[in-house]
């Protein structure tokens, strides 16, 4: 047979091309039969190594020294040795094992690899991958039920406004008509008044072409009676007063989708390896919080610091009572300074997840983003002032702002300029949050979004927190601990860490205190020697960054 066939047939010794040959050379690279096995052993101008086909190719050769066979495996070089490899000093102190052990323990992790994928992970890929067009119907099922309840919400909208209008032109009608008869009525005298002029007329000039000195003698005037003209009919018609059609007051009468989110959660689908040990399922708080560092600023009293927002673990955004906006690093070095566009002081500034500059100006009534140091307007408002403001992880802004005339406070939720929620009451029409109507000044309501996209506001004039879900609805207010007796609760700033815990800074106490997602008290941060601590912000290892207003100084804490 031709042995360039061979790989397309069985295969066959190489010197009897018997089909399916049971050894093997290593060294020659030969397929052998049995019975040929001693004929191949017999050429004495070489070494072989015959073994079982399925032990071919161990122990390999040296790629050191031609021929040899490798029966050691170094583990601090990761290779197969033979004992030339040995002799030469080379791997001298090195651990060598036998390769035949070597090559079991690592077949075992291929194997454990093997059934890991095998048995665990690519079932539960395939799992995933099949929800997903379950996912895809749900999504579908519920746009429809969503298009279906806005199709009729707008055609109940559409029957009110029909009904009101109808009933508007129902009053006209109804106005005509009593017009009508007043009018027919003073018509009707007017005309039984003309009559009786005429007949005096024609009266009079028969009296005048006569010589019937009765005729004359009898006439009686009424021309002083004529003379009284009949009342003037003064009518104010009545006109259309339109009402400024309010695209901000139709919304909220309309109502407003729920934010869509969509989050990656890793751990969802994490598994453990048999046999490891699992992790902690979050962080836990530690029992002494502790100062890693003191960040040092130019701010102080003359220059008030008011906001910080983290940029990344190393570096923080500062801003105060001038227009500049600050990015300090952790050892206190000035990174970079923005000027705001109106050149006015920025009210609170906040960091988006591509790590963009957001601040609020309310003395220009608008909120701002630095773009590649390029200052963007997103959105200036009309009839409201923004004031605090927080990115959220869908990418949207939470904006908390009031009126002009500070009798109402409400959050807007802003995906890029276009206005997608407002929450502002609760479910029996009560205000969320507090107004300033009566002060003299405009107290700070900071603002931040949960992981578990819950929205929290620090009221300060209020003295709580007052946490809705995404949706708007209320899920708890924390005014402080009931059972620990402290000054009442004022908070100056707000944050949330990884572990959904929200912190809020407390101006009349000077430390921080720490709840659960669900607005359980679970410690204060009362030991770091805080002094008017205002405003909060968490780097992504849950470190907590403080600025004090006064000092100038921002300290980043460990308390997890």
């Amino acid at each position: 047979m031709d042995r360039r066939t061979w790989a397309q047939d069985v295969l066959r010794c190489h010197l009897c091309e018997t089909p399916g040959p049971p050894m093997y050379c290593d060294i020659c690279h030969t397929h052998l039969c049995k019975a040929c096995v001693g004929e191949h052993l017999s050429d004495e101008s070489k070494d072989h190594k015959v073994v079982t086909f399925k032990k071919r190719g161990f122990p390999p050769e040296c790629s050191q020294h031609s021929k040899k066979l490798c029966e050691l495996f170094c583990e601090q070089c990761n290779t197969p040795i033979c004992v030339h490899c040995v002799s030469s000093g080379e791997h001298l102190g090195h651990k060598q094992v036998e390769i035949l052990k070597t090559l079991q323990s690592k077949k075992d992790v291929l194997q454990r690899d093997l059934d890991d994928l095998e048995k665990l992970i690519y079932p539960k890929y395939q799992e995933i991958v099949s929800n997903i067009p379950v996912q895809k119907a749900e999504l579908h099922k519920n746009s429809k039920k969503l298009t279906t309840a806005l199709d009729k919400h707008g055609e109940d909208l559409h029957r009110e406004i029909d009904i009101a209008i109808k009933k508007l032109k129902s009053d006209v009608d109804e106005m005509e008509s009593k017009h009508l008869v007043v009018l027919d009525k003073q018509e009707n005298d007017l005309k039984c008044s003309i009559a009786e002029i005429e007949q005096s007329i024609a009266d009079l000039k028969k009296s005048l072409n006569s010589n019937d000195i009765s005729l004359v003698s009898t006439y009686q005037s009424r021309v002083a009676e004529f003379r009284i003209m009949p009342p003037k009919l003064t009518v104010s018609l009545p006109r259309f007063i339109p009402q400024i059609i309010n695209k901000e007051q139709i919304y909220q009468q309309i109502g407003s989708l729920s934010a869509l989110s969509i989050k990656t959660k890793e751990h969802d689908y994490a598994m453990d390896s048999p046999g490891a040990e699992s992790s902690p399922p979050g962080r836990p708080l530690i029992n002494v919080p502790r100062i890693i560092t003191d960040i040092n600023t130019n701010y102080g009293e003359s220059n008030r610091l008011r906001g910080v927002s983290c940029l990344s673990d190393d570096e923080v955004w500062t801003c105060g009572e001038d227009n500049m906006m600050r990015l300090y690093n952790i050892h206190s070095k000035l990174v970079k300074s923005i000027k705001t566009k109106s050149r006015n002081r920025p009210d609170d500034i906040s960091v988006t997840q591509s790590g963009e500059l957001v601040y609020t100006d309310p003395s220009d009534r608008t909120v701002n983003i630095v773009k590649n140091t390029q200052i963007q307007t997103v959105i200036r408002l009309r009839g409201w002032v923004p004031l605090f403001v927080c990115s959220t992880s869908s990418g949207d802004l939470l904006v908390v702002m009031i009126t002009y005339d500070k009798r109402q406070t409400k959050v807007m939720r802003l995906s890029g300029s276009t206005e997608k929620q407002t929450i502002q009451y609760n479910d029996k029409g009560q205000p969320l949050y507090s107004s300033d109507f009566s002060d003299q000044i405009i107290y700070p309501k900071h603002i931040s979004e949960n992981n578990n996209l819950d929205i929290c506001v620090a009221d300060f004039k209020a003295g709580a927190v007052v946490v809705v879900n995404q949706a708007g609805k209320l899920r708890f207010i924390y005014t402080g601990p009931p059972s620990i007796s402290k000054k009442s609760l004022k908070p100056v700033g707000i944050t949330t860490d990884s572990q959904s815990r929200i912190l809020t800074a407390d101006r009349n106490n000077d430390f921080i205190h720490i709840l659960d997602q669900d607005g359980q008290f679970l410690r204060y941060i009362d030991n770091c020697d805080l002094k008017l601590p205002y405003g909060l912000c968490v780097d992504t290892r849950d470190n907590l960054f403080v600025p004090e207003r006064d000092t100038g100084k921002v300290k980043k804490i460990q308390y997890v």
